[in-house]
């Protein structure tokens, strides 16, 4: 089943609301499932009462994992964004007058989301076990919906050029090699980091706080990181308004 039109005007805030409810975790107290610990601590202690690495090789092995998820969204954020353009990845609407064959989409129909989905399981690691569990399921299963909206979209606009597209390049999981020629678009890498802030302050303060096990510091570079992009986008925004004004 498709997101609506609704759901995909509201993507960002109902993105947010998975992701509070995941870091609330409301159900711990409420009915007494899961337990209040990051599942950066839980994980490195389950791994090592299992025996399967002692908490010294644990520990710095989680790190690096939730640093390795964050890294993998970043770069596919921030390339994705580069090849699409910040105007048409902050339009409210969905937009479907060209097919993007270039950079990542080459390799990949859906690089933004699948992003989103990577820096949702980081993110993941400074939630309760179960609320990293119930933001992941959730957020697989909104952005798949928007996913079947878009498609159905850009079918209707755009038909056998869309369609030639969707056959040679996956939904989601990349092809590690390509036969689709690279179009003309060029990168706009700049404006793309710019926009991709909260990402990439996702996998700085993953790599660099997540060592001292201070979840609050943690926590702290990630909101400072999306209250930045959060700026950096309206400001991003008001500049198009503008220029579209003066035309």
């Amino acid at each position: 089943m498709r997101a609506t039109k609704l759901e995909f005007r509201l993507r960002f805030v109902i993105l947010v609301v998975i992701v509070g409810l995941g870091f609330w975790s409301p159900w711990i107290e409420t009915w007494g499932i899961g337990q209040r610990i990051p599942l950066l601590e839980w994980l490195a202690l389950e791994v090592s009462r299992a025996g399967l690495l002692p908490f010294t090789v644990a520990s710095p092995a989680v790190v690096a994992i939730a640093s390795l998820l964050a890294l993998t969204a970043a770069l596919l954020r921030v390339s994705g964004t580069a090849y699409l353009g910040a105007s048409t990845m902050l339009d409210a609407r969905m937009q479907g007058d060209r097919v993007v064959a270039s950079g990542p989409y080459r390799f990949v129909r859906n690089p933004l989301y699948l992003g989103t989905l990577f820096m949702m399981a980081a993110m993941g690691f400074v939630m309760p076990p179960t609320g990293a569990a119930f933001t992941l399921v959730l957020v697989g299963a909104f952005l798949v919906r928007l996913i079947l909206a878009e498609e159905v979209h850009l079918t209707a606009q755009m038909g056998e050029r869309y369609q030639a597209y969707r056959r040679a390049v996956p939904r989601l999981v990349p092809r590690l090699r390509t036969h689709v020629e690279s179009g003309e678009g060029k990168p706009h890498w700049v404006r793309a980091v710019l926009n991709e802030l909260a990402p990439i302050g996702v996998f700085i303060a993953l790599s660099c706080f997540s060592w001292t096990y201070n979840n609050e510091t943690i926590l702290r570079a990630i909101l400072v990181s999306f209250g930045a992009s959060l700026v950096v986008r309206a400001l991003m925004k008001e500049s198009k308004s503008g220029q579209a004004t003066a035309q």
